[in-house]
């Protein structure tokens, strides 16, 4: 027997909020069960689980999430991402069009924009 992947969980201060912030960057709803004040919160369509915790984020996170937008180049990403609340940690993005943008959650929970599938294959939106 091996064991699947249930659940990606992530600690947060308030874990229907920053759902929320996660539902609209993947265009994912919250379950229909979770309302606010509730102490876990699922997308399930991308399987993350956000539970609130007592403690705060306090060192840079072991694993992230990294984005390969769908319909979008990358740099337009970023910036919606950045207008939904998201913030610029680190931009690795190169002149010649390669590279990626490090962000973060409005809990500090870092994550990366990659280039869009187009853009990797030199393709429209490149």
């Amino acid at each position: 027997m091996t064991s699947a992947i249930r659940h990606m969980t992530i600690d947060s201060a308030d874990a229907y909020r920053l759902a929320g912030f996660w539902s609209q960057v993947l265009g994912l709803p919250v379950h229909e069960d979770d309302e606010p004040g509730d102490e876990d919160v699922l997308i399930e369509g991308a399987g993350l689980l956000f539970v609130t915790v007592p403690e705060p984020k306090t060192v840079k996170n072991r694993v992230h999430l990294d984005l390969q937008p769908q319909d979008r180049t990358r740099d337009e990403e970023v910036e919606r991402v950045l207008a939904l609340g998201a913030a610029l940690v680190d931009d690795r993005r190169n002149p010649d069009g390669t590279g990626w943008a490090v962000l973060a959650d409005p809990e500090g929970n870092e994550f990366c924009v990659e280039r869009s599938a187009a853009e990797r294959a030199g393709g429209p939106g490149a």
